[in-house]
């Protein structure tokens, strides 16, 4: 399993570089930012949180001006993407975007969580979410401005459940995400995996006339799966993995 290979590596690089001069602060091991590239790669699935010796790394990346980068380099491609595009004029282009870490951030949620290392604790993940307090992603809502600019019309679709319709309207709202052709939410009770979810919405989306010109998401289950869209995004996330 992913999971097991991430704890090899820990044990092996443990192995490998284990004594520090006294008084000094322990480096991240190497292999940090190559597991995080696997991540985003999707070469590493399945995982349940990053390996306890890489969370200086994972804070770091997440706090840092390196994210910030990583996220411009994929919003600065999109909007060139939509920029390039030539509309029917029937109003029916859309872009989808998912919520928690791409529309916006629960970066201090996590920042309690150790930035991924600590195992998902579902009660206060939903306690944080209902404050209504999440920070936009910048880069996300400069890409959705453009959008609103261009004719392209704004679908949000998102894991969260329907119970959370009105503390997410209401956190997208003020975060500046000022109108939107939907707003898709998981029924409470349904169980199924958030990949097949987002699928059956999208062909809900086509099957009702609309054409999926873009799709963006920090995780593989936003994006995978047809119809997924005319072309994906994906937007970084290292510190969790949604199935």
């Amino acid at each position: 399993m992913a999971t097991a290979r991430l704890l090899l590596l820990t044990v092996a690089a443990a192995v490998a570089g284990s004594c520090f001069c006294s008084g000094q602060e322990a480096k991240p091991p190497p292999y940090c930012g190559s597991v995080r590239t696997a991540v985003e790669a999707h070469n590493i699935i399945g995982w349940k949180t990053f390996t306890a010796d890489c969370a200086k790394y994972i804070a770091d990346y997440m706090t840092g001006d390196r994210y910030t980068r990583d996220a411009d380099v994929v919003i600065n491609e999109a909007i060139a993407y939509a920029e390039s595009l030539k509309l029917s004029g029937s109003g029916k282009e859309i872009w989808v975007f998912d919520v928690d870490e791409t529309a916006l951030s629960t970066l201090p949620y996590q920042a309690n969580r150790g930035y991924g290392v600590q195992p998902y604790d579902q009660a206060s993940f939903i306690q944080y979410v209902t404050e209504g307090s999440a920070p936009a992603l910048q880069g996300t809502l400069r890409l959705y401005q453009r959008l609103l600019q261009l004719g392209i019309k704004p679908v949000f679709l998102t894991d969260r459940t329907e119970d959370q319709r009105t503390v997410t309207t209401n956190n997208l709202l003020s975060q500046g995400y000022c109108s939107w052709e939907k707003l898709l939410l998981k029924p409470v009770e349904l169980q199924t995996s958030t990949q097949a979810f987002k699928i059956e919405e999208r062909k809900k989306l086509v099957d009702a006339g609309y054409v999926i010109v873009g799709n963006i998401g920090d995780q593989w289950t936003d994006i995978l799966g047809s119809p997924e869209g005319c072309r994906t995004f994906k937007y970084p996330n290292p510190m969790y993995y949604v199935a």
